[in-house]
Formats: structure tokens, sequence, C-alpha cells
């Protein structure tokens, strides 16, 4: 159980490994807490904020509405069936994360560090990548119509069957990325 008076006093400095499953901890704010591998499967976390070490951090089924994760160390994490709208990653590190087939239409995830994650059938449409890095992520049957992706770097990315239409790319690198039946129309490149 969390002592909450622990944890509005400052007092309490981590929850590694702590078994969060189902817990309600609406707008709490975490920051600084070290919650590295705990267990927030199916926790309501809508509005908190989590700019915090949360490596390997398993929140599949969470409600993340409007979390604010900027800046988070969020490698390794799972998010199966979390609920993710309005949420912020921008500068988060997220290499290694699980964050397939999942609405993350218009999420902030500008210079985020997605190196290697699983974004397979994800609907990115209209997300804000610019400048982030996606090298060796797998973004195969992903949507991201209408997604910035400008200065982003997507050297090795898996973009098979992946839709970008009208998608900016400006000054977007893809070296060796994986385009196989990828929907580009639209797309806009360096202007």
């Amino acid at each position: 159980m969390i002592d909450l008076h622990a944890l509005h006093s400052g007092k309490l400095r981590h929850l590694r490994g702590a078994d969060l499953e189902s817990a309600d901890l609406r707008c709490v704010d975490l920051s600084g807490i070290d919650l590295a591998g705990a267990n927030l499967a199916g926790a309501d976390l809508s509005g908190a904020i989590l700019r915090a070490p949360l490596r390997g951090v398993d929140f599949s089924g969470a409600n993340l509405t409007g979390v604010d994760f900027r800046n988070a160390d969020l490698r390794g994490a799972l998010f199966l069936g979390t609920q993710l709208r309005g949420a912020s990653f921008s500068g988060a590190f997220l290499s290694g994360a699980t964050l397939s087939n999942l609405m993350l239409n218009d999420l902030d995830l500008q210079g985020a560090d997605l190196r290697g994650t699983n974004l397979s059938g994800s609907n990115l449409s209209g997300a804000d990548l610019g400048n982030s890095n996606l090298s060796g992520a797998d973004l195969s049957r992903a949507i991201l119509e209408e997604a910035n992706l400008s200065g982003a770097v997507l050297c090795g990315a898996n973009l098979t069957e992946a839709s970008l239409l009208c998608a900016v790319l400006d000054h977007t690198s893809v070296e060796g990325a994986i385009l196989k039946g990828a929907c580009v129309r639209g797309t806009v490149l360096d202007r």
C-alpha cells in the first residue's frame, strides 16, 4: 500500500518493482520517483505527472489520458491496450518500448527516443514526431497520416505497409528504411 502522505510530502523516493495494478493514481505527481519495473497494469493515472524513471513498467490496460511523460525514461515499457489520448512524450526515452496497435493520434512525441520501439499497427495520425529518433523502430502497418516527421531519423525503420499519406518528412533521414507496400501519396519531402 502506498503511503500517500509520504508521496505528497516528498519523502517517498522509489517504488521500484511495486505492484500497483488497478491503482487509482489520478492527477498524482510522481515526478522523480523511481518506478522502474513496477506493475501499473489497469491503473488509472489520468492527468498524472510521470517525469520519472519508468524503465520496464507494465502499463497494459492503464488509463494514461493526459499523462505528462515529458523527458521520462520509459525504455522497455509495455503499453498494450493502453489509453493515451492527450499524453505528452516530448523528449521521452522510449527505446525498446512496446506501443503496438494503439490509438496514438495527435500525440506529442517531439524529440523522443523511439529507437527499436514497436509501434506496429498503431495509429499515429497527426502525431508530432518532429526530431524524434525512430532508428530500427517497427512501424509496419502503422498509420502516420498527416504526422509531422520533420527532422526525424527513420534509419533502418520498418515501414512495411505503413500509411504516410500527407505526412511531413522535411529533413527526415530514411536511409535503410523498409518501405515495402507503404503508401506515401501526398507526403511532403524536403522543401
